[in-house]
C-alpha cells in the first residue's frame, strides 16, 4: 500500500458544493478497508511518539479519522463542531471559507494543563477552518503539537495561514 493508491481512490466531484469548485470526495477511501487503515497508520506514525493526549477532530469530515486515531494511540477525542452543535459553555471563532463562512466551538474544558493535542480533518483547502481550529484549541488551553489532513489542496496556499504550526498531508495537489 502506498499513499498513490490512497490518492488514486479519491474521487472528483464537480460543481460541488456549488459551481465552480471541484470536490475531493474521500469516501471511496473509507469504504475500502485496506486504504482507510492505511490512512490511519500514516496518521498515528506522525505523533506516536510526541506524547499526544488528546485528538481534536473537526466537524464532521475530521470525525471519520478522529475517533480511529483515538482508539489506536489510547487518548481522547475532542469534537469542534458548529457554533450552536455543543451541550457545555463553548469558545467560538468565526472565519472565511473557500466558497462561503462558518463559526466554530470547543468545550471550555476540553483540554486541562499539559495536553499536547492532534488536530485531525480531512482536507486543507484555504486554511480558514484549520486556523479557526488551531485557535479554538489554544484557547482551551491545548498544546498544538500538528496538523493533520489527509488531502492538501497546495494550489490554495492554506499552509500559509497555518505558519508556525507542524502540518502533515499525505496526499497534495
Amino acid at each position: 500500500m502506498t499513499v498513490d493508491d490512497l490518492k488514486g481512490a479519491v474521487r472528483d466531484v464537480a460543481d460541488f458544493p456549488k459551481p465552480g469548485i471541484l470536490f475531493k470526495d474521500i469516501t471511496p477511501i473509507l469504504q475500502d478497508p485496506a486504504l482507510f487503515q492505511y490512512a490511519m497508520q500514516l496518521f498515528a506514525e506522525q505523533i506516536q511518539d510526541r506524547g499526544v493526549t488528546k485528538v481534536a477532530a473537526v466537524d464532521a469530515r475530521g470525525f471519520f479519522f478522529g475517533g480511529v486515531l483515538c482508539e489506536r494511540l489510547g487518548i481522547g477525542l475532542v469534537p469542534i463542531r458548529k457554533a450552536g452543535k455543543l451541550p457545555y459553555k463553548t469558545y467560538e471563532v468565526s472565519y472565511e471559507l473557500e466558497y462561503g463562512s462558518a463559526t466554530l466551538a470547543i468545550h471550555q474544558d476540553a483540554f486541562v494543563p499539559g495536553d499536547k493535542v492532534v488536530l485531525v480533518d480531512d482536507l486543507l483547502a484555504t486554511g480558514g477552518t484549520a486556523a479557526a481550529s488551531a485557535e479554538l484549541i489554544g484557547k482551551a488551553g491545548g498544546d498544538l503539537v500538528q496538523l493533520q489532513f489527509l488531502i492538501e489542496l497546495s494550489f490554495l496556499e492554506g499552509r500559509k495561514k497555518l505558519s508556525g504550526y507542524d502540518v502533515y498531508a499525505p496526499i497534495v495537489y
